[in-house]
C-alpha cells in the first residue's frame, strides 16, 4: 500500500466531501478511492471514516490523523520542493486564483509577461468570483478585493478600486441624473448579485452609512452582463471602477452618485506566508506588485 498516497486520498475526501469529489480531483474511479481509504482503516486497525449515502463524517480517530496527514504531507511537500529546486532557483507551478473581471483584464497580462521573464515557472490561473481557501485548495497565491479578516495569511497591499453607481447617457437623458441616494426610489436598477444585496444599496454619508431601497428591474449574476444592461438602457447599475473604465471614457456609461460613494475597497496579493517561501513566489510577487499596482492606478477616469 501506498501510505502517503492513501493519506493524500482520506484528507481530499474529507476535504471535498466525499470519496467521488476525492476521485474527480485525482483523476481515479471511485472503487479505486474506496478501496484505498478502506486498506488504509485495516492497515491503521481503527475507523477513520463515517460513510453515508449523504455525507462523510470524521470519527475520533479521523480527526487526529487528519491532523497528522497534513502535518506530514506538507513537509514531504517541503522536502520535495527543496530536492528539486524550488528554493533555489523560481521553477516549478505556480497556483494562482483572482476574480474573474479583474484578473482576465489586468492578472492576466502580468502573468503572460511574467511566464515569459521566467521559463522554468508554470502558472494555473484560476478566476472565479469566490474566496478560495488557500491551504485546503493548494494556492500559492491568491488576489482578494475587500476588507481582509484577520488570519495568518500575508498581505501585500496592490492599490484600491470604488464602488460606483452608473448608467448611459441615454437612461440619464430621459429619467434624469440621480442627486442623492435618496433619488434612486424613481430609477430603474440593474442589480448584480455578487456585489450588493438586490434590494437595497449603501453609501458614504458623512461618518456614517447611509442604505437605500432600490427598484431592481433586472437581476444578473455577472458584473459584465449588469454593465451590458446599463449600457443598453435598462436603468442604474452598481460595479466595481475598473470594470467600466473603458465605457466611461468611450462615453457609452456615466458615474453618478460619486459623492456618496462608499471607501474604495483595497485589493491585495495574499498567499500563506508560513516559512521559506519558494522563490518561484518571491519572484512572482516582486514581479507582479508593482506592475498590477501601476494597472490600478492607470485604471481610472
Amino acid at each position: 500500500m501506498d501510505r502517503l498516497e492513501a493519506m493524500s486520498l482520506f484528507v481530499a475526501a474529507v476535504e471535498a466531501g466525499s470519496l467521488s469529489a476525492a476521485g474527480r480531483r485525482f483523476g481515479i474511479p471511485l472503487a479505486t478511492v474506496s478501496r484505498k481509504v478502506s486498506d488504509l482503516e485495516r492497515h491503521l486497525k481503527t475507523r477513520l471514516l463515517n460513510r453515508s449515502t449523504r455525507q462523510l463524517t470524521l470519527t475520533d480517530a479521523g480527526h487526529a490523523y487528519l491532523a497528522a496527514c497534513h502535518r506530514i504531507l506538507d513537509e514531504v511537500g517541503e522536502a520535495e520542493r527543496t530536492a528539486a529546486g524550488e528554493y533555489s532557483a523560481p521553477t516549478g507551478e505556480l497556483i494562482i486564483t483572482a476574480p474573474i473581471v479583474f484578473g482576465r483584464l489586468h492578472v492576466l497580462p502580468v502573468v503572460t509577461g511574467f511566464l515569459a521573464a521566467y521559463p522554468d515557472v508554470a502558472i494555473r490561473l484560476m478566476l472565479a468570483d469566490r474566496i478560495a481557501q488557500l491551504t485546503e485548495e493548494h494556492i500559492d497565491l491568491a488576489v482578494r478585493i475587500g476588507e481582509l479578516p484577520d488570519s495568518s495569511l500575508v498581505a501585500t497591499r496592490i492599490g484600491s478600486i470604488r464602488r460606483v453607481v452608473c448608467a448611459s447617457p441615454a437612461y440619464l437623458a430621459e429619467h434624469g441624473t440621480p442627486e442623492t441616494p435618496n433619488d434612486l426610489a424613481a430609477h430603474n436598477c440593474v442589480t448584480f448579485e455578487g456585489l450588493t444585496a438586490p434590494a437595497a444599496w449603501t453609501f458614504a454619508a458623512g461618518k456614517s452609512d447611509l442604505t437605500v431601497p432600490i427598484r431592481s428591474r433586472l437581476r444578473v449574476n455577472t458584473a459584465e452582463a449588469a454593465i451590458d444592461a446599463a449600457i443598453a438602457g435598462v436603468g442604474l447599475t452598481r460595479v466595481l471602477s475598473y470594470q467600466i473604465t473603458a465605457a466611461v471614457r468611450s462615453g457609452t456609461l456615466r458615474a453618478v452618485l460619486q459623492a456618496f460613494e462608499p471607501q474604495p475597497w483595497p485589493v491585495s496579493l495574499v498567499h500563506a506566508g508560513q516559512g521559506l517561501l519558494p522563490l518561484k513566489l518571491r519572484a512572482f510577487l516582486d514581479f507582479a506588485a508593482p506592475r498590477l499596482k501601476k494597472r490600478l492606478l492607470q485604471a481610472t477616469w
